[in-house]
Parts: structure tokens; sequence; C-alpha cells
């Protein structure tokens, strides 16, 4: 049967309610605070050959971009003749799934009519694997936790209980990730499910003429919003902070008639520390921050992604290879999309925001070791608060919101709830978004402290405590992150881990976005208005400014 267009777009449309429904199926079941409250996930929707039909909204581009093409390596991985209905296939290898041990992705294929015409996937961050954790003090990959490779979870619907109790065994957390993978499966099943009914309802035996509608449409859309921008060549250089000393991110953008290419040539080489990044990350990332600005009105889909090429030399820090570290690879992988942003914004100067906060400020907290022998509380527990982004050409940055992330940040009483911690300040940080015709967005400051007065492990990582978010187009600077321990302690450096004492407060400052065109051109009423929601201080006003509040 023939199905006209307007039809398919109707099932398209409604294939992506499915994939949503799937998503969310897996935030209500989740244990962790991270999942359940962050949304640190991804659910999608895949064809027969493993294509990218459909991803939830909420979720990450880490997480998101990196399961478009894990699926592929799983499919390829596993006999489809030989799966049936109720198999669910798992790993966390870093190099297909997600980029670090804590993110474990799972695919199910789907059958109708005895035959499988597709799959669902999902990955969501469980919250500890055993090793030393989520920092970045691992020197290979074994010190990170608990690697499982491509291997079925679900066999015909019977779950593999020796691998869930191995999981549980190298955790400090067995419960909540015994549940998180739960949930996992609940999203697989959902999606399968809610699959198998719209193709009932809508009387079609396979995928294949809606696959084929889907990426056709998002390709020819996206090669039409490739085809309006400059052909050219572009470079550009992003230093940041490193672990204990600046590292240089390079990029070369062509953009050519039906693809844009990125190559990572120049980027400094690896180091000893977990913050290296699998290329699949780094991919994911710079190429949502390219789809933002070009055909950012198409769904993602393999479709949409396909005309977008990423390269790196192995063994550079966006190139790492096994056995490198890589348990905090978000921090510098979210850096990418300024770096690619610094080479797209000299061919499309109107249309790329400044820079921002960009890496997330991941908070992961943790027992000491000897707590339990003074009556504390052993708890595992990832915090997540996000900076400023960058000012936009038409409107200010977004104060304490994740870019690229998408992760939400944490709620005070659920981490209250889930761990021994108490929280004695939230707020935004004044005069943190820089200054500019368009202000960047601000961080925020967190004081929190050990609730029940026992000692605590802090595995820092972040950026931009060196430097700062860059103004754009005369736009200045976002203010940098500050983490110390008590109002009155020296700044510590932004990775490694720190013993907080039960008695003192961690003092947790985001940073934030950089502006955008230059300040003395910002509205006076703009002006005014920050200064009296407390954005912005009245000596800034005056001397940044040039007015009077």
């Amino acid at each position: 049967m023939s199905l006209p267009d307007t039809r398919l777009q109707v099932m398209w449309n409604r294939l992506l309610a499915v994939v949503e429904e799937q998503g969310q199926a897996l935030i209500r079941a989740a244990f962790s605070p991270i999942v359940r409250e962050c949304g640190d996930i991804s659910a999608g929707i895949f064809d027969a050959q493993g294509r990218m039909l459909a991803q939830a909204v909420t979720g990450t581009p880490g997480h998101i971009n990196t399961m478009a093409e894990a699926v592929k390596t799983l499919r390829a991985r596993f006999d489809v003749a030989a799966m049936q209905p109720g198999d669910i296939y798992m790993t966390n290898d870093p190099w297909i799934a997600s980029g670090h041990l804590n993110d474990f992705l799972l695919m199910m294929p789907v059958f109708h009519g005895g035959a499988v015409i597709g799959f669902t996937a999902c990955t969501s961050h469980l919250v500890d694997l055993g090793g030393l954790g989520m920092g970045p003090e691992g020197a290979d990959i074994y010190d990170e936790g608990l690697l499982i490779p491509p291997c079925a979870l679900v066999r015909a619907g019977v779950l593999d209980t020796l691998l869930m109790e191995i999981v549980k065994a190298n955790s400090r957390e067995p419960v909540a990730n015994e549940g998180d993978i739960y949930a996992l499966i609940a999203c697989c099943e959902a999606g399968a499910t809610r699959l198998v009914q719209m193709m009932e309802e809508f009387g079609i035996a396979d995928l294949e003429r809606l696959s084929a509608y889907i990426i056709d449409t998002s390709r020819r859309g996206t090669l039409e919003a490739i085809a309006a921008l400059p052909r050219g060549v572009w470079s550009s250089v992003l230093r940041v902070d490193g672990y204990d000393a600046p590292i240089d991110l390079a990029a070369s953008l062509r953009i050519a008639e039906d693809h844009v290419a990125l190559d990572f040539a120049g980027t400094a080489p690896c180091v000893g520390k977990g913050i290296n990044v699998p290329l699949n990350y780094a991919t994911a990332y710079s190429v949502f921050a390219l789809r933002c600005i070009i055909g950012a009105d198409i769904p993602n889909n393999a479709g949409s992604l396909e005309p977008f090429r990423v390269t790196a030399p192995p063994g550079c820090i966006l190139n790492a290879q096994r056995p490198a570290p890589v348990a905090m690879r978000h921090s510098i992988g979210q850096m990418t999309p300024d770096l690619v942003y610094g080479c797209l914004s000299q061919a499309v100067p109107d249309r790329v925001p400044a820079e921002g906060a960009s890496c997330m400020y991941d908070l992961p907290l943790r027992h000491v070791p000897e707590a339990v022998d003074r009556g504390g509380d052993l708890f595992a527990l990832e915090l997540v608060f996000n900076g400023g982004t960058g000012a936009r050409p038409a409107s200010d940055g977004l104060s304490a919101t994740a870019f690229p992330s998408g992760v939400w940040g944490s709620q005070v009483e659920t981490a209250e709830a889930a761990a021994p911690i108490l929280f004695h300040e939230r707020a935004l940080r004044c005069d943190s978004g820089g200054p500019g015709t368009r202000r960047g967005g601000l961080g925020q400051k967190i004081v929190l402290q050990s609730s029940d007065g026992q000692d605590m492990l802090v595995f820092l990582s972040v950026e931009r405590v060196q430097t700062p978010a860059n103004g754009r187009h005369g736009g200045g600077a976002g203010a940098p992150g500050r983490i110390r321990i008590g109002a009155e302690g020296t700044p510590l450096p932004g990775k490694g881990t720190v013993r907080v004492p039960g008695g003192d407060t961690l003092v947790f400052e985001t940073p934030g976005g950089g502006g955008f065109g230059p300040a003395q051109a910002r509205d006076a009423a703009a002006v005014a208005r920050d200064v009296a929601d407390g954005l912005v201080s009245a000596e800034a006003a005056r001397t940044l400014y040039g007015g009077t509040p």
C-alpha cells in the first residue's frame, strides 16, 4: 500500500509522541536523582537498519547523539536473525556508548509480525560503578570502575541475574543501580509496546516507508540549510583550564555545498587524568552545536545528522584511545560547542552566541572511607549545577541554565533527602554575566555542608575557573567559577579530590556567560532593570555600562 505524505507526516508526529513517552518512563522509574530530577538520559526509536528515527526531547546531546551511532554498532555486533522477542542488549563501553563507564546504554529489538522491524534504545547515568568513582584521578579506564562489554542483559524476557549481581557487587549504591537498570529496561519496553501499537493502528507491517520519509525529508532540509551558508574554511583555538595546566583545543570548520566537516587537528594530546574525551562524545556535542545554528528546526535523526562529519587525530584529547581515563570526559567534551562557535561566528557572525559556562558544574559527593566507623552514612551522590549561557545576538544569555548539556539543576530538597548534606544558600551571582549590548547569563552560588558532622569527599572536574567565557563582538567576559571551603577560604583548583571537614561549608560558584556587543550600547532601561533585579550592581552599571541606575 502506498502511503501519502500527509499520512506519513501524521505517523512521524505520532512517533515523536511515542518516543517522548518512552523517555518519561525512564525518568519516572529511575532511582538516581541525576536521572529522575535532572533528566540525564536519552531515549530513541530506530529502524531495522539501526538508523535513528526519533529521539525524546528530554535528554542530553552526549547521550542522544552517541546513542545514534551506538545502536548501529550493537546491531552489527549481534545476529539479528537470532534475536528473540524480549531480548535486550547492554553496554557501558565508553567508546561505544556515551563516553564514560557511568552511562549504561540498552538496545531492544522490536518485533511485529514475527520479524524485527526496528529497535528502541536508551541511556542513563548510574551514580556509582566502583573504582575511584566519578572523579578525574584515574590513570586509565581500569581505575575508573566496572566496564561491561556488549552483552545480553535480557534473553527472551529473562533477566541475566548474574550480570545484575555483578553490577551491584561493584557499586557503593547497589540498590540505586539495580533500580536504574530496571528503569532502563522499562524504557525500552515502553517504546517497543507503543511502537507496535502505533503500527497496528495505522495498519503497517514495517517501518521502511516511514523511515525513508523521515530520513530523506530531514536530510533534504538540512542540506538546504547548509546550502544557504557561505562556503569556506574557518579555524579557531579555545584554551581551557585542563587538569594542572591549560589545554588548547583546535578546530577547522569547512562548509561545503552538501556537508559540513569539522576537524580537531592541532588539539593537545591526552593527559594522564580522566578528562580525556572519546571521539564519539566530542562528536555528539560539536554536531549538536552546529545543528543549533544550521537547520535548528529540523528534528534530530539519522537524516539530519548525516551531513555533519567530525574527525580528530587519534590520541588527541578529543579522540582518546583505549585505555585512557575518561571518567570526567564531559569537562572538556562540553566545551566543544564554544570551540565550534569560534569557527562558525566567522562565517555567520550575526547568528552565533558568545561563549558560556558550557561545562556543567558537576559535583560528585561521597562519604569518607572511615565514616562507617564514626557512625556516619555511606553514600554516593552526584549533584549538577549550571552557570550562565553566552549572550545571544538578539537577547541576553540565560542564567543558571545548562547549555549545551541540557541537564536540569539538582533540586535542594531531593538532594538533602538522598544524602546527609544541608544547603545554606543557592542564589544568582550578581555581576557574573559578561557585560554587553546583550548581557551574558549569570552563574550561581551554592553553599552546602555535611548534615551529620562527618567529613565528605568532593570530586571536582569543572572548567572556566582559570579561563572565563569570552564575549563576542565587543562583549565582556563572564565571571570565572570559584570553589572554596568556607566563605573566606582559598580558591581551590577546578579539578581534583577535596576533603571537606564536617563542620565546614563548601562554597561553589558557577561561571557567567560572555556578553554580546559593546556594553555601552546596552539600553539604559535594561541596565536599570538589571540593577533593580540584583543582577548587576550599581557600581558595574556606572563603570561597565556607563549609565546611571
